[in-house]
């Protein structure tokens, strides 16, 4: 399995639901990374540069950016989100 990298707000529902979507997968907790941006100025930085966006979630899996929790639930009701997860 590709490397799986969340921003996220504790407060965000959206991202809430793309950890349920990757916990559907039978991805834990334990298998991604999570940079919460509550209080963290430089993280919210740091995923503008990256992203070119504002707006979180923010879901890297592997070296390709997402997006955001609309477009990890498009890539798995489209059935493209196992090929990209997978090694």
């Amino acid at each position: 399995m590709k490397p799986v990298t969340l921003y996220t707000l504790a407060t965000c529902s959206y991202c809430v639901r793309a950890k349920i979507l990757l916990n559907d997968k039978g991805i834990s907790e334990n298998d991604w990374t999570e940079i919460r941006l509550d209080g963290n100025p430089a993280g919210k930085t740091a995923m503008i540069e990256r992203t070119g966006r504002k707006t979180v979630p923010q879901i890297y899996i592997g070296d390709t950016h997402v997006g955001g929790f609309d477009d990890l639930n498009a890539l798995e009701q489209s059935g493209k989100l196992d090929a990209l997860l997978a090694d």
